[in-house]
């Protein structure tokens, strides 16, 4: 597919005013081209590591070097990793897209879930205590996640996108880290109390709600080089670097 560049007519005063002026075929613009390139590839990778973290790892409780924590946490900040390469490169407008969308596939997945574990086991067949264990998540552990990813994105979204504005572009790690301490946090908050309070020991929730947080924001932090590299790549490779100057932030906006 063939990327529609940003014409010299769409482009603002956004790259004087933020003192980032075309470079390295780089245009600085608060309005999107009509097609990305990478755009669909960064969506689909963005909703898999989501399910699949949600599938596999939500509802294990482990403990590490005296460390509680949900054994989500190894792979789960992956998926806020490219929510942030997601909005600091194709907008909060497309971000909202995203969100929408692995909020949708999270509906899916659980109603799937539901149905195939409801489903009468064949008379052969001796996995169903086992498959209800893996994939028999309560109402409690599926509203929660659905919940708590949609706030969480949507927050961590906003954040980053409002201080790529403030910082001028500037200082990526502040607001990969700092959308990440907000985002994250709103995500454990809701989460962990909605799934399992009542279930587990009420310190336990409490315990996992901030070592989940604090390992979720070093995840990011240490993950930061990694997420130079993918967003100056996908720059480049998009030709444009957003800014969201004149973006309707409502999570239920059209566009």
């Amino acid at each position: 597919m063939e990327n529609t560049r940003i014409t010299p007519e769409a482009v603002s005063d956004i790259a004087v005013a933020f003192g980032t002026e075309s470079g390295d075929n780089v245009t600085a613009t608060s309005r999107a081209p009509t097609d990305f390139r990478y755009y669909e590839f960064v969506m689909a990778a963005f909703v898999a590591i989501l399910l699949l973290s949600n599938i596999i790892g939500a509802a294990k409780l482990s403990t590490v070097a005296g460390f509680t924590f949900g054994a989500g946490i190894l792979f789960f900040p992956v998926s806020y990793v490219i929510g942030d390469v997601l909005t600091e490169v194709y907008g909060y407008a497309r971000a909202r897209r995203v969100i929408w969308t692995g909020f949708a596939a999270l509906i899916f997945m659980a109603f799937m879930s539901y149905v195939v574990v409801a489903m009468p086991p064949a008379t052969s067949w001796d996995g169903q205590a086992a498959y209800e264990q893996v994939f028999g998540s309560t109402w409690r552990i599926v509203l929660a996640s659905i919940i708590a990813f949609w706030a969480g994105e949507f927050v961590n979204s906003f954040i980053l996108a409002k201080m790529k504005v403030w910082t001028k572009g500037k200082a990526l790690w502040s607001r990969t880290i700092g959308s990440t301490v907000f985002g994250q946090g709103v995500d454990s908050l809701i989460f962990y109390p909605i799934a399992f309070l009542g279930i587990w020991e009420t310190q336990d929730v409490l315990t996992v709600i901030v070592t989940n947080w604090l390992l979720k924001v070093l995840w990011e932090a240490a993950l930061t080089p990694a997420t130079y590299i993918v967003v100056g790549r996908l720059k480049q490779a998009e030709g444009v670097d957003l800014f969201d100057t004149d973006t309707d932030f409502s999570p239920f906006a059209g566009k």
